[in-house]
C-alpha cells in the first residue's frame, strides 16, 4: 500500500498558515518578531545529533512568517487570507497531490488507496548518565512518531539504553512540537 508522510517543513508551514488567517499586519509583525526571537534563543540552545532540531523548527517557522509579513505587505492585505495568497494557494494545491504523486511514483495504475501517516514531530529530553544535579545539561532530539508513547518508546530504544553513543539514561520529557499540541492536521 502506498504511504505518504507530511514532513516537519509541511507541518511547520501548516501551522503557520493556519495562526496567521485573519491577522492584520501588525499582529504578523509582531509573530514575526516572536519567531524570530525563538530562532535566537535556539540558535545558542544545545547542539542536537539530528538536522530536524529545535533550531531547524524554528527557522521554518521564522521564515514562513516574514514570507506572509512581506506577502501582506506587498499585495496590501488588511488582513492575511491564504487564498488571497499565491504561494500558500500553490502550497494547498502540492498538498491535495503531492501524497499521490509520491506514493504513486513509478507505480503501475490501480494501485491499493494512500496511506496518509499522520506523524508528528516530538521532542526529546533526557538527562545523560551521572547528571544527577537540578539544572544538568539535557539532552535534546527531535523525532518523528505516530504518537506521544511511539516517540517515548523510540527515543528510548535509541538514545535512552546505556550502550548508546549519547548515553542518555533517563528520558525526562516527550512533547509534541509540530503540529503545535491542539492544532489539527
Amino acid at each position: 500500500m502506498p504511504v505518504y508522510e507530511y514532513l516537519p517543513h509541511e507541518l511547520a508551514r501548516l501551522g503557520v498558515l493556519r495562526k496567521a488567517t485573519g491577522l492584520d499586519p501588525n499582529q504578523v509583525a509582531e509573530r514575526v518578531r516572536l519567531a524570530q526571537e525563538r530562532e535566537a534563543h535556539a540558535s545558542t540552545g544545545p547542539q542536537e545529533p539530528k538536522s530536524l532540531s529545535n533550531l531547524h523548527i524554528a527557522v521554518l517557522q521564522h521564515n514562513q512568517w516574514r514570507r506572509i509579513a512581506h506577502v501582506m505587505g506587498e499585495l496590501q492585505m488588511p488582513v492575511y487570507e491564504p487564498a488571497e495568497d499565491p504561494r500558500a494557494v500553490r502550497y494547498e494545491e502540492q498538498a491535495a497531490t503531492a501524497p499521490e504523486d509520491r506514493a504513486h511514483s513509478g507505480q503501475p495504475e490501480g494501485q491499493a488507496p494512500i496511506e496518509l501517516l499522520r506523524h508528528r514531530v516530538y521532542r526529546i529530553t533526557g538527562r545523560p548518565l551521572g547528571e544527577h544535579t537540578p539544572g544538568g545539561a539535557d539532552f535534546v532530539v527531535h523525532l518523528m512518531a505516530g504518537s506521544l508513547s511511539e516517540a517515548a518508546h523510540r527515543a528510548w530504544n535509541t538514545y535512552g539504553r546505556p550502550e548508546n553513543t549519547y548515553r542518555t539514561s533517563h528520558i525526562t520529557s516527550v512533547e509534541q512540537v509540530l503540529p503545535e499540541p491542539g492544532e489539527m492536521f
